[in-house]
């Protein structure tokens, strides 16, 4: 089944969207992210992507008690990333029954670590393949490194790990997706990918489904009322 999940990002307490991850450009910022995250449920979502974007800035989880609550109050998937970066701390989540962790920072400088993970928690491991101009970036989006999204995604072939792509040139401007660079991760790996970044159009969701992904994260499009997240579920979850 191709996925539509809605996307809880946190920042100081509050549900936020940001532009091309930009702490400065906020685009939304929503009081009680926990309420938040219960209306997407309540709208049709079947999984639930939250970043905590403080976390991923400093390094470190910031929202851990809001992410906790938020399991204990919905029954559907969670995959949650942003500031994860040991063994230790992804394992402890996985362990309270977050379905998915995202990593992005530590899958690029102890990949190991990931491959561990993965073995251990077979297809709950999900690597943030995040690229800025065809390379991928980590740190928040803030470091650029020298591998394209598809070298870095091969690293993890053979194992059961899951890819969220998202381009950062057009994340969060609501302006379409590139396809191409999307075809390119999705046909090269031999891996189920999420797509994230630009999507704000059916025709942007119907292009991702048509090229093989295994689903969508959308963000800014349905906060800002561009998309209507129940119209898309109905009309591509189940079609």
């Amino acid at each position: 089944m191709f996925e539509i999940i809605p996307a809880v990002d946190l920042k100081d307490g509050k549900c936020v969207q940001l532009q091309q991850g930009e702490v400065s450009a906020v685009l939304v910022s929503l009081d009680n992210p926990i309420e938040i995250a219960k209306n997407w449920v309540e709208k049709g979502a079947k999984a639930l992507h939250i970043i905590d974007l403080s976390g991923a800035f400093e390094g470190r989880l910031y929202h851990e008690d809001i992410i906790l609550k938020i399991r204990s109050l919905v029954d559907v998937k969670m995959q949650v990333g942003g500031g994860i970066r040991s063994i230790e701390l992804a394992e402890k989540l996985l362990e309270k029954n977050i379905d998915r962790i995202i990593l992005g920072t530590v899958a690029y400088e102890r990949p190991e670590e990931v491959i561990y993970l993965a073995k251990k928690y077979p297809e709950r491991i999900m690597v943030a393949v995040d690229s800025r101009k065809n390379k991928v970036v980590v740190r928040g989006w803030k470091e650029k490194t020298e591998l394209s999204p598809v070298q870095f995604a091969k690293t993890f072939e053979g194992y059961d790990i899951l890819i969220l792509y998202t381009n950062v040139d057009v994340e969060g401007l609501m302006r379409g997706v590139e396809i191409s660079p999307v075809r390119e991760v999705v046909k090269n790996i031999n891996m189920p990918v999420y797509v994230a970044g630009g999507i704000s159009s059916v025709e942007d969701v119907k292009s991702i489904k048509n090229v093989g992904a295994r689903g969508v994260i959308i963000g800014s499009a349905i906060y800002t009322g561009k998309l209507d997240f129940e119209k898309l579920v109905k009309n591509f979850e189940h079609g």
